[in-house]
């Protein structure tokens, strides 16, 4: 059920790079794990067939986690965009520790840069 992108998403600032920064993510998955980190999931406001499907397509070793009524978006003031109807995030990473969002990467560009600036950060808390 793959879907398209909406038409002027290369032009909506935040909106292209989400497939590049979860495979960046799926690409240091195991590093990750090395330094650490037990829990990492991916988060869009999509459905969960959606993310079903991307995580599938991608090769994800990781969930992808659905906010489709933006209670975890609003209650946090996540970045967002719309576009035809739907509310999606800006991309961002996230670390949560005990519960506690304790650093956020945000802007991300370049989007396949991400993983290796989120590896730089836990390393540098070892």
């Amino acid at each position: 059920m793959r879907r398209s992108v909406p038409d002027g998403w290369d032009g909506i600032p935040g909106a292209r790079g989400c497939t590049l920064q979860s495979c960046a993510f799926r690409d240091h998955h195991a590093d990750l794990k090395a330094l650490g980190v037990t829990h990492l999931f991916g988060l869009s406001t999509q459905s969960t067939e959606y993310q079903s499907e991307a995580a599938d397509r991608m090769h994800l070793p990781f969930p992808l986690l659905s906010d489709g009524e933006l209670n975890f978006t609003k209650t946090h003031q996540l970045p967002t965009f719309d576009v035809e109807g739907m509310t999606l995030l800006k991309r961002m990473a996230l670390i949560v520790i005990d519960g506690k969002i304790v650093k956020t990467f945000y802007p991300v560009f370049p989007p396949d840069r991400n993983a290796d600036d989120v590896l730089d950060w836990v390393k540098s808390q070892s």
